[in-house]
């Protein structure tokens, strides 16, 4: 009987910056579900949505705390904590508007800014074509969302374009499903103050820059068939 993941790459030099969630058997189950492509598009919404919400959870956990106090029905006085300042969610379009959903179900009411970058086809380099953020985003901590860590090229052009908005580097959280080693360590690299939720990170990148062995385009397994 398999009781822990067996596919999951960790190298050696992760960076500090980088954390996953617990690598349990009915994480991988969820996993080896929505990387099958004979998986209908239900069942890929829904074992996706799963593992979004876990990763959301996780990113809140590295938000920081104060002390706080309240009182009890039973008249007791708790001493416990509250989050420090307030946050907003910004998803990289289109395959990050699917994990806003994931974020609205624990955060009510939550701010969502969204980001649309493509490649530009006289330079290949990532290209900003579409912004749009709360106008206090600079006051706020950020969770990003983008299901693929793929190059690292689209993730770090909206890092660019956050920190242009006045966000500092640390108070963004970058938050995916699957990242390949290459993507992390440029990414990690390029932001070192800036942590990153990932929860999987998978062996690498083949020659067509396709994450391996990955689960496909996510946008199009979510949205198309």
């Amino acid at each position: 009987m398999t009781t822990a993941p067996t596919s999951q790459s960790t190298p050696a030099a992760l960076p500090p910056s980088v954390f996953t969630l617990p690598q349990t058997a009915q994480l991988e189950a969820l996993y080896t579900i929505i990387r099958d492509k004979t998986t209908s598009r239900g069942d890929f919404l829904f074992y996706s949505d799963r593992i979004i919400r876990l990763l959301v959870e996780e990113g809140l956990n590295h938000l920081p705390v104060v002390p706080k106090t309240i009182e009890t029905p039973t008249g007791s006085i708790y001493e416990g904590v509250g989050f420090e300042g307030k946050i907003c969610g910004v998803s990289i379009l289109r395959a990050g508007e699917a994990m806003e959903a994931g974020l609205r179900e624990v955060c009510r009411s939550v701010r969502i800014g969204k980001i649309l970058i493509q490649r530009d086809e006289e330079t290949a380099q990532p290209k900003l074509f579409y912004c749009k953020f709360p106008e206090d985003i600079a006051q706020r901590y950020v969770l990003l969302l983008d299901p693929m860590l793929a190059t690292g090229g689209s993730a770090i052009k909206a890092v660019e374009i956050l920190k242009e908005q006045g966000v500092p580097e640390e108070r963004i959280i970058f938050i995916n499903l699957i990242a390949a080693p290459e993507g992390l360590k440029r990414f990690c690299t390029k932001f070192p103050s800036l942590r990153v939720i990932t929860g999987w990170i998978d062996k690498g990148l083949n020659e067509k820059a396709f994450i391996i062995p990955g689960l496909g385009d996510f946008g199009e397994r979510r949205y198309l068939y």
